[in-house]
C-alpha cells in the first residue's frame, strides 16, 4: 500500500471531530448532521423506510458523515461510481404496527384470497392499502358518529324523558303582571286532554255533552283517582254523585248520577303525554291567597305540584294531624324534604300525590342541564372560533397585508414579533433562537462580521433578489405553455436577476397534441447550444422510482424565451424505455422534478458530489447567467404550473415581501378562475378558491403557518441569511430527504407522496423550521384554469382531499408551531382536520335539522345559528375584502352546490383512500409505471447494476477543460472556474484508494467570510500554499477581490499567499465548518 510522503494526518482539510463534544453526522432523522446536542429535539420521519433510502445525494452524506468517517475518507469515494440499493417493492413485507394490526382486525373475515380474486387486488401492498382505507373509514365513521351524537343522541341520553307541557301563567310584557294562559284542553290530575276528545268520551260512554265554558277547566272531581285503592287506610271523601263546578256560575253544570269514573277509563280512551306546568311564582301567589272556590291552593311534592283546595274546603284532618299540620303551613312551598323526614307524612305521600295531583313544577333534570350546558358550549365555541377566523382574516386584510411589499415589512408596530426585515442584511435587532436544532444551519460565533446596514427605502429597489421561475410541464398544449411563458416574461421584475428553469415530465403526447410537450417547449425557447432539430445528449441522474426506474436521463437546454434566460431540462429515460410500447418514457412525477431543482441546489450549497445532470445543469447555468452568475447566488424560486397565468407585478410583490422579512420561507399569492363561466362546473369553483385564499390563508398568516401554498402559484426562500452566513431552507438536507422518499408501502405515505406532493412539501418545511413563516401575499395574483367537467373535478379534489387529511394528520403533531393552547396554530389544524373529516355527517345532520323542524314544535336552534354564522359571515368578508358584489351571485352558486362540496366529494375520496392514480402508479396505454416482484421473483441484471457516476465538482471541472474533443464547439463558451480557487493537498486512506488525492475547493460564495476561519501554524501554511500551487487552474488574477483577516481587516487576495492560506482555510467538514441555530 502506497502512502503519503507526508503521512496520513499532515495536511488534512480538517481535523477529525471529537465525538464527545461534537454531534454525530449522520443525515438520518434520528440527528441531523447539523444539530447541536444541547439544542437537538428528536423527531422521527414522517415516512418510515425499512431499507436502506437513497437520496439525490443523501445517499453518500449517509455513508460518508458519520462519525466514524472523515471528510478525507469521503472524498475519494464520492468520485467513485455510486451503486445504491435498490429498493424493490416485495408483496411479502409489510411493516407491522398498530395501525396495520388494526386495519387486519377489521378486515380479517375478508382473507387475501378473496380480495384478488373477487376485487382484483392481486398484491399483498394493494390488498393492505384496501385494508387501511376500511380502518381510515371507521375512524371517520366513528368520528362522524360522534358528531351526531353531540347534535341529536345526547338530548336523548341525557334528558331522554323530556316532558311536554303548557305553562299555567305567563308574564305580560305589556300590563306587567303574570296572567293565566288561555287553554282549550281539559285538565284531569295535572294531565291535559283534548277538549273534543274529552267531550266525545262523555257523550260516547255517559250521554253527557260539555260546553264550550268548560275549555281550559279542571275536571278531576269527576274522575276516581284512585282505583287501585293505595288510600284504602284513610278516609278519603265519598266518590258517590261526583260533579264539577261551571266556571262562570255558581251551579255545578257537570254531574254525574253514579260513582265517579275511574280515571282508568279515561286513559284507555286516551293517553295524555301533556302536563300542566306551575312556575315557582305560581306557587307563592296562589298560596297567598285565600281558599276561594274554583281557585287552586298549591304546594310541591317532588316534582309533583298538589293541588290542597279540596282538603281544605273539607276540613278534616284525613291523614293525621301532623300531615294535616304540615300541609296546612307547606302551602306555596317544597315539601318533600319534610314529608320524607316524618314516617306518617311519608305514608300518606302516594295517597296525596295521586289524589291531590294538579301537574309538575317547572324544573329540568341534571341531565337536561348538562345537555343544555354541553350543546351551549359547543355552540359557543363554533361561533368563536368562525368570528375569530373571520375577524383575524379581516385584520390581515385591512394592516397586515399591506405591510407585506412596504419597506420594513412586518418589523414594525404590533407585529414585529414575527418578522425581522432587511433582508439579506444581518438584521438590526435580530432576536434570538430558541429552537431545536433541526431547523437551520449558521455559521459560527466567529463569522459574525459586522455587515453593512442596509437602508429600507432602498431594500428592494436597489437589491432585487436572483430568483428561479421554476415550471413544470407534463402534457400541455402549446397555448397554455405558451400563455404561461409570456406571463412569466412579460413581468415587471428584473430580467436579469430572472432564470426560467423549465422541467419536462417525460416525452408525453398529451390529448389533443400533435407533438409532445418537451418538443413544444423547446420550440418556444432561443436556443444558444443547438439547432431546433438538434437533441442535447442525455445525462443521468438518480430519480425517485423503484428499480430499473431509479437512474433516469435527461437532456439539457439553454437559451433565452424573449429576454428572459432558460434552461430546459427534458427527462427523456434510459435506451430501455425508448420503445413504441412505452408512451411515457422518462416519466417520473411533479416530485422527481422538483427533486431536480432542490438536490442541485443543496449540492451547490454544500459542495456534494454532483451527477452528471447536477454538473450540466451548473455549468450551463453559469455561462447562461449575466456576467458569469454562479448557481449560488440564486435565493428565491417561483414554483408555477405549466397551465397558469401570472399577473405582471406579481414576482415582484413576493420578492419584496421577500425582502421585507428574512423570516419568510415561503409565500402565495391568490389564484384566480381563469374560465369562470365555461360550465357550472367552473362557477362553483369561483367562490370557493376565493374564500380558501382570503379566509383561510389570510387567517393563517397571522400565525405565519399557511399549511398549503399550491403548486400551481408559490415561491420558496433556497437560502436564508443568518448571522452573516447562509442557512439551507428549501435545499435543507432534512427537507429534501423526507421529500426523497422512494419506497411507500403504507396507505399514508402513498396518500402524502404521490397524491399531493405540493401540500407535502408544505408540511416538511412547517415541520423542519416550526419558527419561520408561511404567508399570503394578496397582491400577487394569477388565474388558472380549473376543470369544467365534473368526472374531472372528482379526479382532482378526490387527490386534493386525501392528501389534506393526510397531512394534516402530520401537522397536528408539530407541538412547537405559533402560539399556545387553544391560540395556537396546532389547535387550528386540528379543528381544520376534524371538521374536514365529519363534513359529511355536517351536512347530513343539517338536513335533518330542517326535517326537525317542520315536524317538531321544540327543534334544536343551535345548528341554525351556526349555519347562519356559516353564510352570513363570508358574506361579510367579501363586502370588506373583494368589494365586489359580483362575488355574492358566485357565493350563492357555491351555496347551492353545498352537497357537491360537503358530502358527494367527500364520500367519494374517502372511499378511493387506496387509489393513487395520480402518482408513480399512474396507466397510460396499458402501462404499469410501478414494478412490482412478486415472492418469487428476483431484480433483473440491470436492476442489479444500476450506477450513477457521481464526482466533486473540481473533478467533473477538469475533465471537461481537459477534453475539448468531448464538446469540441462548445469549449470555447465553456465557463471558466467558477471563482478563484484555493488547493490544499489531503492525505486520504479509504477501503477503494490506497494513494492521496488532491481536492479543490472553489470558494462558491467569492468570499472567505461564509466559511470557519481556522488559522494553521506557519511552517504548514507555506507548506501548504507550495504544496497545491501546481494544482490551481490557470486563471486571471482578480485585482477587487477582498478577504477579511481574523481581526477583520482587508486583505487583498494573491497578493499575500501566506495570510491566504492561513485565514481562508476552508473547513468543509461539516461540523466544524458550521454550528447550528434553529429559527
Amino acid at each position: 500500500m502506497a502512502h503519503s510522503p507526508h503521512g496520513n494526518d499532515q495536511w488534512k482539510i480538517s481535523h477529525r471531530a471529537n465525538t464527545t463534544t461534537q454531534p454525530s453526522l449522520s443525515i438520518g432523522r434520528s440527528q441531523s448532521p447539523f444539530s447541536r446536542i444541547d439544542r437537538y429535539k428528536p423527531k422521527s420521519p414522517i415516512i418510515k423506510q425499512d431499507s436502506p433510502q437513497h437520496s439525490h445525494d443523501h445517499n453518500e452524506e449517509e455513508q460518508f458523515y458519520t462519525p466514524d468517517s472523515t471528510r478525507q475518507d469521503a472524498i475519494v469515494q464520492q468520485q467513485t461510481k455510486v451503486a445504491p440499493d435498490v429498493a424493490i417493492i416485495s408483496q411479502s413485507h409489510i411493516p407491522w404496527t398498530w395501525w396495520s394490526g388494526y386495519a387486519f382486525f377489521l378486515t380479517c373475515c375478508i382473507p387475501n384470497w378473496a380480495l384478488s380474486a373477487l376485487g382484483g387486488k392481486r398484491t399483498k401492498l394493494i390488498q393492505q392499502a384496501w385494508r387501511e382505507k376500511i380502518a381510515l373509514c371507521s375512524v371517520i365513521i366513528l368520528l362522524c358518529m360522534c358528531l351526531g351524537f353531540l347534535t341529536f343522541g345526547m338530548r336523548f341520553a341525557l334528558c331522554p324523558h323530556e316532558r311536554e307541557t303548557n305553562t299555567y301563567s305567563f308574564y305580560n310584557q305589556s300590563t306587567g303582571q303574570t296572567e293565566l294562559t288561555w287553554r282549550t284542553d281539559i285538565n284531569v290530575y295535572g294531565r291535559l286532554y283534548p277538549f273534543d276528545t274529552v267531550n266525545a268520551f262523555f257523550a260516547t260512554r255517559y250521554n253527557m255533552t260539555l260546553s264550550r265554558d268548560f275549555e281550559g277547566a279542571n275536571l278531576s272531581p269527576l274522575f276516581d283517582a284512585d282505583p287501585d285503592r293505595l288510600c284504602s287506610l284513610y278516609a278519603v271523601p265519598s266518590t258517590e254523585h261526583c260533579t264539577v263546578m261551571n266556571p262562570y256560575t255558581p251551579e255545578p253544570t257537570a254531574a254525574l248520577n253514579h260513582s265517579c269514573i275511574s280515571i282508568h277509563e279515561l286513559t284507555s280512551w286516551f293517553n295524555a303525554d301533556r302536563l300542566l306546568e306551575f312556575s315557582w311564582d305560581d306557587l307563592k301567589l296562589q298560596s297567598k291567597q285565600p281558599v276561594v272556590p274554583n281557585q287552586p291552593y298549591l304546594m310541591v311534592l317532588s316534582d309533583t305540584v298538589i293541588d290542597i283546595h279540596a282538603y281544605l274546603v273539607a276540613n278534616q284532618s284525613i291523614f293525621g294531624d301532623n300531615v294535616n299540620m304540615l300541609l296546612r303551613q307547606t302551602a306555596g312551598q317544597d315539601a318533600t324534604y319534610i314529608f320524607s323526614a316524618w314516617d306518617d307524612a311519608k305514608a300518606a305521600w302516594p295517597c296525596i300525590s295521586r289524589m291531590y295531583a294538579a301537574g309538575v313544577i317547572s324544573s329540568d333534570t341534571m341531565g337536561c342541564i348538562a345537555y343544555e350546558i354541553v350543546t351551549d358550549f359547543f355552540l359557543a365555541l363554533v361561533v368563536m372560533l368562525m368570528l375569530t377566523r373571520y375577524s383575524m382574516a379581516l385584520v390581515f386584510h385591512w394592516w397586515v397585508s399591506r405591510r407585506l411589499t412596504l419597506p420594513g415589512g412586518r418589523s414594525r408596530g404590533i407585529f414585529a414579533w414575527r418578522s425581522i426585515a432587511g433582508g439579506n442584511q444581518f438584521p438590526k435587532k435580530h432576536r434570538p433562537s430558541n429552537s431545536s436544532s433541526q431547523d437551520t444551519l449558521v455559521a459560527e460565533n466567529d463569522l459574525l462580521l459586522n455587515a453593512p446596514k442596509a437602508n429600507k427605502s432602498d431594500i428592494f429597489e436597489n437589491d432585487p433578489r436572483h430568483t428561479i421561475l421554476f415550471v413544470t410541464c407534463y402534457s400541455e398544449g402549446r397555448e397554455s405553455i405558451e400563455s404561461t411563458f409570456n406571463s412569466l416574461a412579460a413581468t415587471t421584475y428584473s430580467n436579469d436577476h430572472l432564470l426560467l428553469f423549465i422541467v419536462a415530465d417525460g416525452i408525453i403526447t398529451g390529448s389533443g397534441n400533435s407533438r409532445p410537450t418537451s418538443e413544444i417547449c423547446r420550440d418556444l425557447l432561443t436556443l444558444v447550444d443547438c439547432g431546433p432539430d438538434e437533441e442535447e445528449p442525455a445525462f443521468e441522474y438518480e430519480a425517485i422510482a423503484d428499480g430499473a426506474r431509479r437512474v433516469n436521463r435527461a437532456r439539457v437546454y439553454t437559451g433565452h424565451y424573449k429576454s428572459i434566460p432558460a434552461i430546459l431540462v427534458v427527462k427523456c429515460g434510459t435506451e430501455s424505455e425508448a420503445h413504441p410500447g412505452n408512451s411515457k418514457p422518462g416519466n417520473r412525477g411533479k416530485r422527481d422534478s422538483q427533486m431536480i431543482l432542490m438536490t442541485f441546489f443543496q449540492k451547490v450549497i454544500f459542495y456534494d458530489v454532483f451527477s452528471p445532470l447536477d454538473y450540466e445543469i451548473f455549468w450551463k447555468m453559469k455561462r447562461l447567467m449575466k456576467a458569469g452568475l454562479s448557481p449560488d447566488k440564486f435565493e428565491l424560486v417561483l414554483m408555477v404550473d405549466a397551465d397558469t397565468r401570472v399577473d405582471p407585478d406579481s414576482i415582484t410583490h413576493m420578492v419584496a415581501a421577500m425582502n421585507n422579512d428574512i423570516t419568510l420561507m415561503g409565500l402565495c399569492g391568490e389564484t384566480k378562475v381563469a374560465n369562470k363561466s365555461a360550465s357550472w362546473v367552473t362557477a362553483i369553483q369561483v367562490f370557493e378558491y376565493f374564500i380558501s385564499h382570503h379566509y383561510a390563508k389570510a387567517f393563517e398568516s397571522i400565525f405565519g403557518g399557511v399549511t398549503c401554498l399550491p403548486g400551481c402559484f408559490s415561491m420558496y426562500r433556497i437560502k436564508a441569511p443568518k448571522h452573516g452566513g447562509w442557512i439551507p431552507i428549501l435545499a435543507n438536507p432534512d427537507i429534501i430527504q423526507e421529500f426523497n422518499v422512494t419506497t411507500v408501502n403504507t396507505l399514508h405515505a402513498k396518500n402524502l407522496l404521490l397524491l399531493g406532493e405540493d401540500r407535502f412539501l408544505s408540511t416538511l418545511m412547517l415541520r423542519v423550521f416550526p419558527r419561520r413563516q408561511m404567508i399570503f401575499v394578496p397582491q400577487a395574483t394569477c388565474r388558472t384554469i380549473v376543470p369544467d367537467s365534473f368526472a374531472v373535478l372528482l379526479s382532482q379534489r378526490r387527490r386534493w382531499i386525501n392528501s389534506t387529511v393526510h397531512n394534516l394528520m402530520e401537522l397536528a403533531l408539530v407541538s412547537d408551531l405559533c402560539g399556545i393552547a387553544c391560540l395556537s396554530m396546532q389547535f387550528v389544524v386540528v379543528i381544520d382536520l376534524i371538521s374536514s373529516i365529519v363534513l359529511p355527517a355536517a351536512i347530513l345532520l343539517l338536513l335533518a335539522f330542517f326535517v326537525n323542524l317542520g315536524f317538531t314544535d321544540s327543534p334544536q336552534y343551535q345548528p341554525l345559528f351556526i349555519l347562519l354564522a356559516t353564510l352570513g359571515l363570508p358574506a361579510l368578508l367579501i363586502l370588506f375584502t373583494a368589494k365586489k358584489v359580483s362575488y355574492i351571485g358566485w357565493m350563492a352558486i357555491y351555496i347551492l352546490a353545498l352537497p357537491i362540496w360537503n358530502f358527494v366529494l367527500p364520500i367519494y375520496s374517502f372511499w378511493h383512500f387506496d387509489d393513487f392514480s395520480w402518482g408513480e402508479t399512474r396507466k397510460v396505454n396499458e402501462l404499469n409505471t410501478t414494478h412490482v416482484l412478486t415472492k418469487d421473483e428476483k431484480p433483473t441484471a440491470a436492476t442489479d447494476n444500476l450506477t450513477v457516476e457521481k464526482k466533486l465538482w473540481h473533478v467533473w471541472e477538469q475533465e471537461r477543460l481537459k477534453s475539448p474533443a468531448n464538446r469540441p464547439q462548445k469549449i470555447k463558451r465553456s465557463l471558466p472556474n467558477p471563482s478563484p480557487t484555493l488547493a490544499y493537498r489531503v492525505t486520504t486512506v479509504s477501503p477503494q484508494a490506497v494513494t492521496s488525492t488532491p481536492t479543490i475547493y472553489p470558494l462558491m460564495y467569492q468570499h472567505p467570510m461564509y466559511y470557519h476561519i481556522n488559522p494553521r501554524p506557519q511552517h504548514q501554511q507555506q507548506q501548504l500554499y507550495r504544496n497545491n500551487m501546481h494544482l490551481m487552474p490557470p486563471q486571471p488574477r482578480p485585482q477587487s477581490i477582498t478577504m477579511y483577516h481574523q481581526n477583520h481587516h482587508p486583505m487583498p487576495m494573491y497578493q499575500q499567499p501566506q495570510q491566504l492560506s492561513q485565514n481562508s482555510h476552508l473547513q468543509y467538514d461539516m461540523n466544524r465548518r458550521f454550528s447550528t441555530s434553529f429559527y
